[in-house]
């Protein structure tokens, strides 16, 4: 009986061993981005323009052309009112919207465009998602995105821009200092008028009632079916009604946090 006992032993710690000698190493694997933004310190800076003091209200209206198509809701309500707004747009959007850019183009007291960047990719230098989309990933890339949507602008006939709002509008303080050092300012804002196009009319409005001197509101023009663009056109109205003293980035001071204007 011992016997059989010590020769099991033996024939187990043999086994043991062969199938120690044969095991692998696991491979490394690739890193993947960070799976939200809450791992890398991101900003959302805040913009406002110098306050008239008294009488009327100052506001900016700012609009982001991602992709897609055009709003004509806004874009007619903006034309038959005559009021100004910085248009931040896209090399992507370029492409589908000739049309519109004309119109911009032809109204140069009117529309200020700036950079919204080459493919709309969040201006964060470290791989992360924001909102679901993968970040630029390093300083290359963030770069690319800011160049690539200048150089698409100058190159469909707009003077070069000297604003940039990255996709999302967060952006870690390092790509705040890249962007900074690359010649732009960063356009923040301080109400955020149609979250990316999502909410509903009555909110939209809500948003809009919202805004004091000022203040500097963020909204979507490229989103045609949605019936966000209603309350765009209807909010627009009723500020005017107010008597607001609408301005465009370009004609006034102003003043960011984070380091991204002064």
């Amino acid at each position: 009986m011992i016997r059989q006992i010590a020769l099991s032993v033996l024939l187990l710690s043999a086994a043991s061993a062969a199938s120690a000698a044969t095991v692998e190493p696991l491979p490394t694997l690739p890193s993947k981005p960070v799976q939200n933004a809450s791992a890398i310190k991101l900003v959302e800076p805040h913009l406002h323009v110098t306050r008239s003091g008294k009488g009327a209200p100052r506001i900016a209206l700012t609009f982001d052309a991602c992709m897609g198509k055009t709003d004509p809701r806004i874009l007619n309500t903006l034309l038959e009112q005559h009021i100004p707004a910085t248009i931040f747009v896209t090399a992507r959007w370029l492409k589908t919207n000739p049309e519109t850019l004309a119109i911009f183009l032809a109204h140069p007291e009117q529309f200020e465009l700036e950079d919204h960047g080459q493919n709309h990719i969040p201006a964060v230098d470290h791989p992360t998602l924001v909102y679901g989309i993968p970040a630029a990933g390093s300083p290359e890339a963030v770069a690319q995105e800011v160049k690539g949507g200048a150089d698409a602008m100058v190159a469909h006939g707009i003077p070069q821009p000297h604003w940039f709002r990255g996709a999302t509008a967060k952006y870690s303080l390092s790509s705040i200092a890249q962007i900074r050092a690359m010649g732009y300012r960063i356009a923040g804002y301080s109400v955020n008028g149609d979250a990316g196009a999502s909410l509903i009319p009555k909110m939209v409005e809500k948003q809009y009632a919202s805004a004091k001197d000022g203040d500097v509101i963020i909204s979507h023009i490229n989103q045609p079916t949605h019936a966000s663009g209603e309350g765009v056109a209807a909010s627009i109205l009723a500020l005017k009604a107010k008597g607001v003293q609408f301005v465009r980035l370009q004609d006034i001071a102003e003043s960011g946090d984070d380091d991204t204007t002064q």
